[in-house]
């Protein structure tokens, strides 16, 4: 194999593939970067960590066909180091040796087979269907952040997504709070479709594909894999199995108390008088007749009080929220206003713009003193 081509394209491919690469596994092709050089002339980057694979191509002059599997860092930063302009790389498969020639400055780095490298699932003819791309990931962008860090619970690290013919669910939870939203977006999808995606998957697919405006996304779902595909993009993931909780179940029927507020107001206080809010410590709201109170007290390291006028007349209620969740909900309601519902203060609280596309649940802190 031999290609040649500029630096510059090089590398800002090799940074998108390397993420990922395996950073650990006993398998060490897993940490390599597969090139392979086609006789039609193009030339494919791909990389996996066996959760989740990377394709994409590369602009590039095929010299002579071939494939390897390059150490996948090593080579980012050899091709980061070299000077502006053309490189040459050639893998000389006797050998195992991949050269990379740049001016006056030379590399062998020592390869693997491509034989060695694990076989990515292929996007399947039938039953892919496309997905309007940016509303679909404006969507992953509010939801995922409720999604679970926990691994020993499965399934809470993953967000069920749901795609029928004019809409997309997607619906996160860590068991404390939980983020729903339903977006219209146009779809070929011939019949619903209902699966549970890790939170990482949809990130990487976001970051990916953040600057898709007008674009469409096709989706492949097949053998316990999703497959997305744009721009020469190919990102493969597994699903998780197991059953999603029934996040109907958890969403009151009605709710005591309700206030409308400017979001960015109250997302400024919250913010605020957060900062006081340290070591576990609760972030209090009071509502009270013509005013939200936000409160908290650390400690040892102080305390602070803000109030935020409001429409409202019904009777005191007191409730504690973890500050950051807090801020993670109101910042996920993308209008101007945002309304908070409460029961009690052992009760759920419910953040929401002015329609049900998207409700963020979370429970409360319970308050003592």
């Amino acid at each position: 194999m031999r290609i040649t081509c500029p630096k510059d394209q090089l590398l800002e491919k090799l940074q998108t593939v390397l993420k990922t690469v395996a950073t650990k596994s006993a398998m060490p092709v897993l940490s390599g970067i597969r090139i392979t050089a086609g006789n039609n002339g193009g030339v494919e980057l791909a990389s996996t960590d066996m959760e989740l694979s990377l394709r994409l191509s590369l602009d590039a002059e095929v010299e002579r066909e071939g494939a390897a599997v390059l150490p996948g860092r090593l080579l980012t930063d050899v091709v980061r180091s070299l000077p502006i302009g053309e490189l040459s790389l050639e893998y000389n498969e006797k050998e195992q040796l991949a050269e990379i020639t740049s001016a006056q400055a030379d590399f062998k780095l020592n390869c693997l087979p491509a034989e060695d490298f694990p076989r990515l699932p292929e996007m399947p003819e039938a039953g892919s269907f496309e997905v309007e791309a940016a509303p679909l990931i404006s969507t992953i962008n509010t939801v995922a952040r409720a999604a679970s860090r926990d691994e020993t619970r499965p399934v809470l690290t993953g967000i069920l997504a749901r795609f029928s013919k004019d809409r997309v669910k997607l619906v996160a939870t860590d068991s404390y709070r939980l983020s729903v939203m339903e977006t219209e977006v146009e779809s070929s999808i011939k019949e619903k479709k209902e699966v549970v995606i890790p939170r990482a998957s949809l990130e990487e697919l976001s970051r990916l594909f953040s600057h898709g405006e007008g674009e469409q996304i096709t989706i492949g779902i097949v053998d316990g894999q999703i497959m997305f595909s744009l721009r020469e993009i190919l990102l493969t993931s597994r699903l998780i199995e197991g059953q999603f909780p029934n996040y109907q179940q958890l969403l009151p029927d009605e709710f005591k108390h309700e206030v409308l507020m400017d979001r960015d107001d109250l997302l400024d206080v919250v913010a605020r008088v957060g900062l006081m809010a340290q070591k576990n410590a609760p972030l209090r709201l009071r509502l009270e007749p013509g005013n939200l109170v936000v409160s908290a007290q650390t400690p040892q390291v102080g305390e602070a009080q803000e109030s935020l006028p409001l429409k409202y007349d019904g009777e005191e209620v007191e409730i504690g929220f973890n500050p950051e969740f807090l801020r993670d909900g109101i910042d996920s309601v993308g209008e101007e206003k945002v309304a908070l519902r409460l029961i009690s203060p052992l009760r759920p609280g419910l953040l929401k713009g002015a329609g049900d596309d998207f409700l963020y649940l979370i429970m409360p802190v319970r308050l003592t003193g």
